[in-house]
């Protein structure tokens, strides 16, 4: 099978950030997307071209154009935000987005009408309706094809730091589950979720999809829902590792952040050098301890072993890709590593939240719909 990658202006970004509907009294997750999808469709009939429909009609995606800066693609979601709330806000529906939500339960939800998600819900059975989960996706443009598979290999280094910066799914079904990212785990209980496989060649990717296709595992490349994937028909490299995050701060970090390691990549094969990798089971491991400890996690950095503390080594990587930031205009969102670091991540901001008001998850779900209309809140 031969996949087309279709080359993009190198380091161009785009953000595809998925929001939870909530009732605004109870602070239950509420089944009207569809709803709020039909109040902004185009004249035409048409989708919304920045507002999409996603498996349940308990979620909302928003996601930019193809932007040129961090700053760019933040400003293009905020205007989708805006949007949504002419017409959330009548209905006394919040928006929020963390990796979970922290209490309603699975079994209530309901999955839109579409014959994809019937397809996956059929196959996946009781793991896919487990599926009440949110993310953050980034595309980086990469100008050459075979810029994709080192880029992935490479980018995985850093999936650890990106799941601790984001980590926001400490409470799965009114229960503290001891992880700071518990997404992270039931998401690769799907069919082609989790960690990529770590290909050298473009033919050994394509030999898998041909594979993927013979047996029936999927019907579009889109199926692959890796960690880190090349998306060909973008002509980007689409991170997929993190939790969805409360506030447009925060996205826009993590998108810096991404953007930075990228395009640092890019011009590092540029001058002929090879990136390093880690192997698979280094990787692996990485991805438990992020999940489990969050910015207390102990991570691996090399293949020969090495290991520290994953704040640490942000401090180190922050300093290395300071002057990338400069040349891509993004140094103010690359700090926002800092604020997070000051502040707490997610996961830490919703349990000193529960510890305030004697366990209550109904004033975590409060404090995230507020985070997301305020900003990000300091950790207690």
């Amino acid at each position: 099978m031969r996949i087309d990658f279709h080359p993009s202006r190198r380091s161009t970004v785009g953000a595809e950030w998925e929001l939870a509907l909530v009732d605004r009294r109870s602070g239950e997750l509420t089944s009207v997307a569809q709803r709020l999808l039909d109040a902004v469709r185009p004249a035409d009939g048409g989708e919304h071209p920045k507002i999409k429909q996603e498996l349940l009609l308990n979620t909302i995606e928003i996601i930019t154009g193809v932007c040129d800066t961090v700053a760019e693609a933040a400003e293009d979601l905020a205007a989708s935000l805006d949007e949504l709330r002419v017409h959330t806000d009548p209905l006394g529906v919040e928006l929020f987005s963390a990796g979970t939500h922290p209490f309603s339960t699975w079994y209530q939800q309901k999955v839109t009408d579409k014959e994809r998600y019937a397809k996956l819900i059929d196959r996946t059975q009781w793991w896919g309706r487990q599926m009440l989960i949110y993310g953050v996706h980034v595309h980086i443009g990469l100008d050459h094809r075979d810029k994709a598979l080192p880029v992935l290999n490479a980018l995985l280094n850093y999936a650890p730091h990106l799941q601790a910066l984001s980590a926001s799914s400490p409470y799965w079904g009114g229960e503290d589950t001891g992880y700071a990212s518990n997404r992270a785990l039931m998401f690769q209980q799907l069919p082609t979720a989790g960690l990529p496989f770590q290909f050298t060649e473009w033919g050994e990717l394509e030999s898998y999809v041909d594979d993927m296709f013979v047996t029936g595992v999927i019907d579009h490349f889109s199926e692959i829902r890796w960690d880190i994937r090349p998306a060909p028909h973008f002509g980007t490299i689409e991170m997929r590792v993190c939790d969805g995050v409360p506030t447009l701060e925060e996205v826009a970090t993590i998108a810096a952040f991404t953007q930075c390691l990228v395009d640092d990549f890019s011009t590092r094969l540029d001058q002929g050098e090879t990136l390093p990798t880690m192997p698979p089971w280094h990787v692996q491991e990485n991805k438990w301890r992020a999940a489990r400890y969050g910015m207390d996690a102990i991570i691996i950095l090399d293949a020969a072993g090495s290991e520290r503390l994953v704040t640490e080594d942000l401090d180190v990587v922050l300093e290395r890709l300071e002057p990338v930031a400069k040349q891509l205009d993004c140094v103010r969102e690359l700090r926002g590593v800092e604020t997070i670091l000051r502040n707490g991540a997610s996961y830490q901001r919703q349990r000193a939240v529960a510890r305030e008001h004697n366990g209550s998850l109904k004033a975590v779900v409060a404090s995230l719909i507020a985070e997301m209309r305020d900003g990000i809140a300091p950790l207690s």
